[in-house]
């Protein structure tokens, strides 16, 4: 194990990072190219055998890899490093600590836990992201859970009126009221700009249906106007039957933008060709017919 295998980092390195390089931010992926070219010292830590050090640098470079992939370049590039200089530093030795061993894989293992972590979340309003939803999706369907899209009303308007400051606390502030009562499993992600999936498994058609207009309620009476004077934040959202692909949710979506908004649109449980809308809007907006 000499210097030749310090060109191993770097091509793993380069496919964990091509999509960012493909967002034109390749300039930044600097520091981690540099890393293979590294001078490969001695490592005296932690004197290990060479198997050993070959799987900490696997640790290092994986968690190098989930570092890149949120942009935390500093970082990556310093697993990257550390995994040229176990790789360089080469012959077998006695097996040293084996407690200090333990004690830094585990430690690698939390940190790469939590950059998976965070890889997965939504920088703005902290919840899932598009990425975990498109993970979990297929999996979680196939079980037979319910799938709502919630879209908060107007909000253009929101950011003209009172700037993107505003704008972004409303965001973060949605989140948070539509995840206040959700089923144990159920999860919050940002499906796209003011879109956002709520997944509910184990949750039966009209138990949805309740989550989703608690989450509604809950938006609509909160008090804005505390963020600006005059805001006012509605929310209307598609319940999906369970098991039911997100394009059923996305069309019940619409049918209650349709309907005058604020409001929470699923299928009749006895028709399924028409749409109700639950709670107080049910008695004040007419019902419309979606395609099956």
């Amino acid at each position: 194990m000499g210097a030749g295998h310090s060109d191993l980092p770097a091509a793993r390195g380069r496919g964990g990072l091509r999509a960012a390089r493909s967002r034109g931010v390749g300039e930044r992926t600097a520091p981690l190219r540099l890393a293979a070219s590294l001078p490969a010292p001695v490592l005296a830590a932690v004197p290990v055998t060479r198997l050993e050090r070959q799987g900490l640098a696997r640790v290092h470079e994986s968690t190098a890899d989930s570092l890149a992939q949120r942009g935390d370049w500093q970082g990556a590039y310093q697993h990257l490093r550390r995994v040229v200089e176990l790789l360089a530093s080469g012959a077998d030795e006695p097996a040293g600590e084996p407690e200090e061993l333990r004690r830094e894989v585990e430690r690698l293992r939390r940190e790469h836990a939590e950059a998976r972590e965070q890889s997965l979340r939504d920088s703005l309003t902290t919840s899932y992201n598009r990425r975990y939803l498109d993970e979990r999706l297929a999996t979680v369907l196939a079980a037979g859970a319910c799938v709502a899209l919630a879209d908060i009303d107007l909000f253009k308007q929101v950011n003209d009126a009172h700037g993107h400051l505003v704008g972004d606390r409303v965001l973060r502030t949605v989140v948070t009221l539509l995840t206040a009562d959700l089923p144990e499993a159920g999860f919050c992600a940002r499906y796209g700009g003011e879109e956002f999936a709520l997944v509910l498994p184990g949750a039966s058609a009209a138990q949805a249906v309740a989550v989703c207009e608690a989450a509604r309620r809950r938006i609509h009476h909160h008090p804005w106007q505390e963020f600006a004077a005059g805001l006012r934040v509605t929310v209307s959202i598609g319940v999906g039957q369970p098991g039911g692909e997100l394009s059923e949710a996305d069309d019940l979506l619409y049918a209650a933008k349709h309907a005058g908004r604020n409001a929470v649109a699923f299928r009749d449980p006895s028709d399924q060709r028409w749409v109700r809308l639950a709670g107080s809007a049910g008695r004040r907006r007419i019902l419309r017919t979606v395609a099956s």
